[in-house]
């Protein structure tokens, strides 16, 4: 994997985080509670990016 961008939106009690691989321009977002640390937000919005890669892959 190459360098990983994320960006945080909060809205209210929930911050949506997109993680975005630099080199494919692939993307995902998760909407998670707004008290996690934000090492915990990057840890979901990786594993997701991880998985829709993953998926990708296998097409």
């Amino acid at each position: 994997m190459s360098e990983i961008l994320f960006e945080y939106v909060r809205n209210g009690n929930f911050v949506k985080v997109t993680a975005l691989e630099s080199a494919t321009k692939v993307e995902a977002s998760v909407v998670v509670p707004a008290g996690l640390s934000e090492d915990q937000m990057k840890l979901q919005a990786l594993n997701k990016l991880r998985y829709v890669l993953s998926k990708k892959e296998q097409e």
